[in-house]
């Protein structure tokens, strides 16, 4: 496999980085998975902003601006024989790079800046999640970061799958719904969307915001809320939503069967247009160089 580190193209196996990087020791960074289908990349602009505005906040300098990530994805597409792949999951990962031990970091950071490709396939057609013991702490301005750590993420799905099901839903320290193990969560109650609100901890996605955006093209009343779990008893239907899923309907939520819901098909099909609509773009504005 062929890799992009630090502006080079190398072979995973001979890639080298420091064993005083901060994000191997303290998990001091930040990453963004994005989709690419046929070499076009989906919302790489929001996933960009996002990685810059994240590490705004840690103190960690992007070094290299959308343009340049869009050649080095396509470098990196092209170098593993994936340019023409249905789906490849990209991953970008920006650590503060090298420093001295303990926790203050560098003055002048030097970040690692990682992207790696490979294929991804297909989303199932639905899933099943229960609800799981980790909480998330909607007080951390971590919370809301697309960080490095995610133990918390990681025991939520290991507990998931011990107890037979795809997927966790994770409440927040207040008892209120945030987010799924790798993905945000969408209610249906009646023909009403509902979607934990920014202050139960959760990471803003990339694609939540899409559905967001689409539901109210559409005329679907879409609202953040406060949600108790036991909303979860009552509702119509739900979907989780990432950059590698889409929107992927949850069939069962512990041991109570959710039926399909009539506009979760809908929301579908004009995401799809949306994709497709965002890589066409995508590929039209991609520099020659």
């Amino acid at each position: 496999m062929i890799i992009w580190l630090n502006g080079a193209l190398v072979n995973a196996d001979e890639a080298r980085i420091d064993p005083r990087d901060r994000g191997f020791l303290l998990g001091d960074g930040l990453f963004e998975t994005l989709l690419a289908r046929q070499g076009r990349i989906a919302f790489l602009d929001s996933h960009v902003v996002r990685l810059a505005a994240g590490g705004n906040i840690l103190g960690i300098p992007m070094p290299a601006s959308t343009r340049h990530l869009a050649i080095a994805c396509g470098m990196l597409l092209e170098a593993n024989g994936l340019m023409n792949a249905a789906r490849v999951a990209l991953r970008i990962t920006l650590t503060r790079g090298p420093g001295p031990r303990g926790l203050l970091p560098p003055d002048d950071p030097v970040p690692t800046l990682m992207i790696t490709a490979a294929p991804s396939p297909p989303p199932p057609a639905a899933q099943s999640a229960i609800l799981a013991t980790p909480r998330r702490n909607a007080l951390s301005p971590v919370s809301r970061l697309k960080a490095l750590p995610y133990l918390d993420n990681l025991l939520a799905r290991e507990e998931a799958r011990a107890r037979g099901a795809d997927e966790a839903l994770l409440l927040d320290t207040s008892g209120h719904l945030a987010c799924a193990s790798v993905a945000n969560v969408f209610l249906w109650e009646k023909d009403r969307l509902v979607t934990p609100a920014e202050e139960c901890g959760i990471l803003p996605g990339v694609t939540r915001a899409a559905i967001l955006e689409l539901s109210e093209r559409l005329g679907i009343d879409a609202v953040e809320d406060m949600i108790a779990p036991q909303r979860l008893q009552s509702a119509d239907g739900a979907f989780l939503t990432n950059s590698l899923i889409g929107i992927m309907p949850l069939s069962r939520i512990d041991r109570r069967e959710l039926p399909a819901h009539r506009l979760t098909g809908r929301l579908q099909a004009a995401y799809d247009l949306l994709l497709d609509a965002d890589e066409e773009e995508g590929l039209d504005t991609l520099p020659e160089d």
